[in-house]
């Protein structure tokens, strides 16, 4: 069984220790690939080397997380476009909006959002896009790109179906997580009006991990929970569900190969 995650961040500090044992773990459960957001200036080299230790395994993007918006957005911005004119990247990520915690810099995060998916068109790269508590207000956004080939994944999905048909016509993938499998999401019963041709995996590791580790440190080896549970949500086997989301991740990024990549 040949698995990707299609997003997680196992730069982060909290893999500092035991890198390489997370990635042979994960790679003991058929995760083949790792493709890794960027947050802002400060997680790059982390990532880079990441990147350089593990070359067509672990797979670096570039962008501004919408977090790390701030007072001083616009030169983490120039770094972003240093970054994508310096070398190639799977995709422009993670962007996007996050009302959640403060909206203190919200004119800000859709001026970087808007920004930044114009170069994913520039450089004919997929946009891996954050919504937190703004899912609607990044459809609105991504509509008024439509018919210029933009395309991508949003990220962490828990929506509704109406929501998910939203952004399946505007020729995206739904990024499905660990959230599937809590209880209260209401994301399994959204996903039994989805064809899976429309979902690709992830983790968001080291965040959000699946029951039943559910508060601890998320890993890439624990995709096989969300496997399971979207196994079990359309009465197919977990094989099938790793082959049909690993060729949606191949179609997300073929992009790259057009880019020279």
């Amino acid at each position: 069984m040949t698995v990707v995650d299609t997003h997680c961040h196992l730069y982060a500090e909290e893999f500092a220790g035991d890198i390489r044992q997370v990635i042979l773990n994960a790679r003991q459960e058929g995760v083949q690939q790792f493709y890794l957001p960027n947050i802002d200036s400060t997680s790059i080299a982390a990532m880079l080397r990441l990147e350089a230790e593990y070359p067509g395994v672990c797979i670096a993007m570039m962008g501004l997380h919408p977090c790390s918006v701030k007072e001083n957005y616009r030169e983490e911005l120039n770094t972003v476009e240093s970054w994508l004119r310096e070398r190639n990247f799977a995709a422009v990520g993670e962007i996007g909006l996050d009302f959640y915690w403060d909206r203190t810099y919200e004119q800000q995060q859709y001026e970087a959002f808007r920004r930044q998916i114009e170069w994913a068109l520039q450089y004919h790269l997929p946009v891996v896009i954050h919504s937190r508590e703004s899912m609607a207000a990044c459809i609105e956004v991504v509509s008024g790109f439509a018919g210029s080939g933009l395309k991508g994944i949003f990220h962490c999905f828990g929506g509704s179906v109406e929501e998910a048909e939203k952004i399946i016509a505007l020729g995206f993938y739904l990024g499905i997580g660990g959230v599937l499998t809590f209880k209260k999401s209401g994301l399994s019963e959204t996903l039994k009006y989805i064809d899976l041709d429309h979902i690709v995996l992830e983790t968001d590791a080291p965040y959000l991990a699946p029951a039943p580790k559910r508060g601890k440190r998320n890993e890439s080896a624990y995709l096989k929970y969300i496997i399971a549970a979207l196994a079990e949500i359309k009465n197919i086997a977990p094989e099938e569900i790793a082959r049909i989301t690993t060729a949606n991740a191949a179609i997300v990024y073929q992009n790259r190969e057009k880019a020279g990549l």
